[in-house]
């Protein structure tokens, strides 16, 4: 799901801004992302409508609508609209062959997890957005035209990847010291057997401690709001991937070395708390070296 969702994703952001000599020298070089396969004007067609999207949001909505409100309903499409369907995958049985485990989660167990999550977010998630807001903005973040170039885009979410995953490695660690476990992490670990929405099921504590680990590199740079809209989706596919319960042919850990998802992490919920390891969020070099 994450490996499907993230290359329009990807190829959005390289949009951004791009001169015709960009534009070429990408098309030449060919990353590999299929938006490379389109042609000069499409490529342009496409950077035109979506700095025309952006106008007309900036438009109608202030910076505050946008950054709290616009940033909340975009996490809660983005989370449920991957997340559910690993929930059809396991009631229905269907590519059986990919998941990790051969357990199943109960309907009660799928819904008790679906009901807290939106209990969760909507009393922890959306104040934190509409609090942090100030916070953003004397760090630099703006919403107005122009957008950011694809090489400013592309070199801050590289970095909100790398950091956050350093970061976040410390946390969960920490996290899975005896007391910490029994008292906050273990409700995150309900789940032996997770599944794409367990990757946010966790006691408010955790959901406040671990969700510094995102926000701390958009803070440090003072983005553009769409770079952290853009951070935000990517940070969502990974941890539902992550938690997803399947590891499928086209799983990105199958051609990204360093890598972990659903099958890294799915060990880290097998596997007793004094025993488990792979705290790792995204990448898997942490726990190799430490």
């Amino acid at each position: 799901m994450f490996t499907l969702c993230i290359y329009p994703c990807l190829s959005i952001s390289l949009c951004f801004s791009l001169s015709h000599k960009d534009l070429n020298f990408l098309l030449k070089t060919h990353f590999g992302f299929s938006v490379f396969c389109l042609s000069l004007p499409s490529i342009t067609l496409m950077a035109s409508i979506i700095e025309s999207g952006w106008l007309y949001l900036i438009t109608h909505f202030s910076d505050f609508q946008l950054a709290s409100m616009g940033s909340f309903l975009l996490h809660e499409s983005v989370f449920f609209l991957s997340g559910l369907p690993f929930i059809y995958l396991e009631r229905a049985g269907l590519l059986s062959k990919y998941k990790i485990q051969t357990k199943n989660n109960t309907p009660t167990a799928q819904e008790k997890c679906i009901t807290r999550l939106l209990l969760y977010h909507f009393s922890v998630n959306l104040p934190l957005m509409i609090v942090s807001y100030p916070v953003f903005r004397c760090m630099g973040m703006r919403s107005s035209l122009p957008l950011p170039s694809w090489k400013v885009v592309l070199t801050q979410i590289i970095f909100y990847f790398i950091l956050e995953d350093f970061v976040f490695y410390w946390g969960h660690r920490v996290l899975h010291t005896k007391w910490l476990y029994k008292h906050v992490h273990s409700v995150h670990h309900e789940y032996a057997t997770p599944f794409g929405l367990t990757s946010e099921y966790a006691h408010p504590a955790e959901i406040l401690f671990l969700g510094f680990a995102t926000i701390v590199g958009p803070a440090i740079t003072g983005p553009h709001l769409i770079t952290l809209w853009l951070w935000m989706v990517l940070r969502v596919l990974e941890t539902v991937e992550a938690h997803c319960g399947y590891h499928f042919p086209w799983s990105l850990s199958n051609f990204l070395p360093l890598y972990g998802g659903a099958d890294f992490h799915d060990y880290h919920h097998r596997l007793l708390y004094t025993k488990s390891g792979n705290y790792s969020s995204t990448f898997v070099y942490m726990d190799w070296l430490l």
